[in-house]
């Protein structure tokens, strides 16, 4: 068996592959692709409009962006991602690149704010007479801060080189010995994983298959943490992740910091929000006064003023003594202190220790992101699922030599005792459920008295399967069930199968009737793991008069866009139809596992049995589909 320092050295290897195989696929991106292609992939706006610039609570210098195209693309800005600004000509070719990049400071609708450096030339910026744009930029940070994560965990010595020894070896890990706990609102296995977070020494893992109450276990076990800790370190890798955490613990009671900004910007997410509780500190003020002084000083600076770096020196001094004041209270009143695990190297949490770090949705993170914040705590709890959606890695061979496999997947592998598995679901019918607890999770999943039998219809079968093999076309019929290959980032369309995919929609609309969807809002989910068939999926409900009245009620997404969501009817695309019977990546079971059980009582899957019956995963749940309707 290879050394820990060996395994990570490897790691080190496959993530140096990833970060060149992304850094050029970046490169070719924006090189080849041209303006539209980048537009229509959600990883740019152009033509915008820029906003009032200024300084922030953090002295960042920032600019507003609009976007001012009436498309409604759903795009990928975020918090905290790099981004660079550009020139464009309306043929979307020899685009210009302004010399700085900046990062995404906060973004709501068709307004962003881009934090910039102070050098950082705005005014050509805005006075351009070109249009301009904005595009995300490579992700230089988070690579540099995962190699240093992994550096360090190979020199540490202490009790971050002790962790990493346990979790690379089959070493049993600490723990404690008492009279387990009572949580009467707990099921039998969440009390159990209470219970082992509070017994362990070194590391815990809440194993929560899909509609197993996973957070609230979560919540529970991280208010029981703080009855005997004065605070514990919350991650996540994604920010949609930390603010679901996030929310649920306030909604509890417990006093929040959430280091980086929410995706969904409300009052209530942003009133925990590091920069909110900053500005609102009775100090800020001042200490806002100082900042504009330093910067007034530096502008007005007079030739021969010989009391200029005196003066600069005491106003920082006293602008970094209110800051220093401002951080301790904010962090001495907060109990839990959240952000992603890339967010954990921020200079705010510099020389901060922590008895616990509780990492949710681990089994979407690579290896390296995990260890980040893992150098300021003595223990781990990992929650996620590792038969749900794995962490993106795009370089094929690095995948394909171990880069995939997150430290929840080792962690599990090596040490079976530290893992429980939340083993009642309370999310979908009992039909459902069941081909997912058979296929994935060794039948230990149960349902919940309350969901098994759940169903919109009487005698309604929960589970269908359209099979788009049976529909017989003339050949001279522009309409085909084949697949298209639309190119890199999209995938493949399947234009014939998006059309079926409504019309089973509106039939099974027809069959419950408009009053009640209404009456009751009955949510919708329309799923496919290619983004041109939810693109153009997206278009045809626009367009279709018939879906009007329940738009709102109606999401249409990627698989990944689904993860961790529910909706009462969840319809699948799976776009794949070929003489060859390729089907891609939808060779990942994991993420047909998330896509089949965001379904609470009606699931509806429209894909072609003859190209996915090749596979023994589809095969054997189009005869379990087909089992059901036998039985019915």
């Amino acid at each position: 068996m290879e050394s820990p320092i060996q395994a990570l050295q490897q790691q080190r290897l496959l993530l140096q592959l990833e970060y060149q195989t992304e850094k050029e696929a970046f490169r070719r991106q924006t090189e080849q692709k041209g303006l539209a292609r980048l537009v229509k992939r959600g990883d740019a706006w152009w033509p915008v409009r820029l906003g009032r610039s200024f300084y922030n609570s953090l002295n960042q210098l920032c600019v507003e962006v609009f976007r001012t195209s009436d498309e409604e693309i759903e795009h990928s800005f975020e918090y905290g991602r790099p981004v660079v600004f550009f020139r464009g000509e309306s043929g979307g070719t020899g685009l210009r690149y302004f010399p700085f990049t900046g990062a995404v400071s906060y973004v709501e609708g068709d307004r962003m704010v881009v934090s910039v450096p102070d050098t950082a030339p705005l005014i050509d910026l805005q006075s351009s007479e070109q249009q301009v744009g904005v595009q995300l930029s490579f992700d230089e940070t988070s690579y540099k801060t995962m190699f240093d994560a992994l550096d360090r965990v190979m020199r540490a010595k202490g009790r971050l080189g002790y962790l990493r020894d346990l979790f690379y070896s089959r070493q049993k890990a600490a723990t404690y010995t008492f009279q387990p706990m009572r949580f009467p609102y707990l099921n039998e296995t969440q009390e159990e994983a209470v219970n082992r977070v509070l017994w362990a020494k070194d590391v815990a893992v809440v194993h929560g298959p899909p509609g197993t109450g996973k957070t609230t276990t979560l919540v529970e076990a991280i208010n029981e943490v703080l009855r005997r800790e004065p605070q514990v370190l919350v991650c996540a890798q994604s920010n949609m992740a930390v603010d679901w955490i996030s929310e649920k613990l306030v909604d509890r009671g417990i006093p929040v910091l959430r280091i980086g900004n929410p995706t969904r910007v409300n009052d209530k997410m942003l009133s925990f929000t590091y920069e909110r509780r900053f500005e609102s500190h009775p100090d800020y003020e001042l200490l806002w006064a100082i900042r504009k002084a330093i910067r007034d000083l530096r502008a007005h600076r007079k030739r021969g003023d010989e009391k200029f770096h005196q003066k600069l020196e005491r106003l920082k001094e006293r602008a970094i003594e209110l800051e220093l004041r401002i951080n301790a209270q904010l962090f001495g009143e907060a109990r839990v202190i959240a952000c992603t695990l890339v967010g954990s190297a921020n200079r705010l949490l510099d020389g901060q220790k922590f008895g616990t770090l509780f990492i949710d949705e681990a089994a979407q993170a690579l290896e390296a992101a995990s260890w980040i914040p893992i150098r300021r705590v003595g223990r781990v709890i990992l929650a996620g699922d590792h038969c749900q959606l794995p962490p993106t890695v795009k370089s094929i061979a690095a995948l394909k030599a171990g880069l995939g496999k997150t430290l929840m997947e080792r962690i599990v592998e090596n040490k079976p005792e530290v893992v429980t598995l939340l083993r009642t679901q309370y999310r979908m019918n009992e039909e459902i459920m069941r081909f997912s607890s058979d296929w994935f999770y060794g039948n230990q999943v149960e349902s919940a008295p309350e969901v098994k039998f759940r169903s919109i219809l009487d005698l309604d079968l929960a589970m269908t399967w359209v099979d788009t093999s049976q529909f017989d076309l003339p050949e001279t019929s522009d309409v085909s069930f084949k697949e298209e290959f639309v190119g890199e980032g999209f995938g493949r369309v399947n234009k014939a199968e998006a059309e079926l995919t409504l019309l089973a929609l509106e039939q099974y609309f027809e069959r419950i009737g408009k009053t009640r969807i209404l009456n009751d809002r009955l949510d919708v989910g329309i799923i496919s793991p290619y983004r041109a068939q939810v693109q153009y999926l997206r278009s045809l409900v626009k367009k279709r008069e018939y879906f009007k009245p329940f738009r709102s009620l109606i999401t249409v997404n990627t698989v990944d866009g689904f993860q961790g969501q529910e909706r009462d009817i969840i319809l699948v695309s799976l776009v794949r139809s070929n003489d060859e019977g390729q089907i891609g990546f939808l060779r990942d079971l994991r993420r047909m596992n998330v896509a089949i059980t965001r379904a609470r009582m009606k699931l509806i899957i429209l894909g072609d049995v003859k190209t996915m019956g090749r596979h023994p995963f589809y095969r054997k749940l189009y005869e379990y589909v087909k089992a059901l309707k036998d039985c019915s």
